[in-house]
């Protein structure tokens, strides 16, 4: 199973996450599928960067976000953009 998770990265005492796509079978750090976007919690969810197009994909995909992802996602505006798709497709 794929999911969408936080990745840490930075130094000690100064964290930096990556959104990626990874195995859930996988450690927190360990191999990953694909690099989704970057988080810098000291910035906030509002500044974090994530190409759309790939988590989109990969939500529509079957991939299970983290609770942590699936707030900066509603933040950017993914999650709605999502829903919308799934509800297009239902009604088709």
């Amino acid at each position: 199973m794929v999911k969408i998770r936080l990745t840490r990265i930075g130094r000690h005492n100064d964290p930096i996450y990556r959104i990626v796509a990874a195995d859930s079978h996988y450690a927190r750090d360990g191999r990953i599928v694909e690099q989704i976007g970057t988080y810098n919690p000291v910035e906030g969810e509002e500044k974090a960067i994530v190409d759309e197009e790939k988590a989109l994909k990969w939500l529509n995909n079957g991939a299970l976000p983290s609770d942590s992802v699936r707030a900066i996602f509603s933040r950017k505006g993914i999650m709605a953009k999502y829903a919308e798709n799934k509800i297009k497709k239902v009604s088709k």
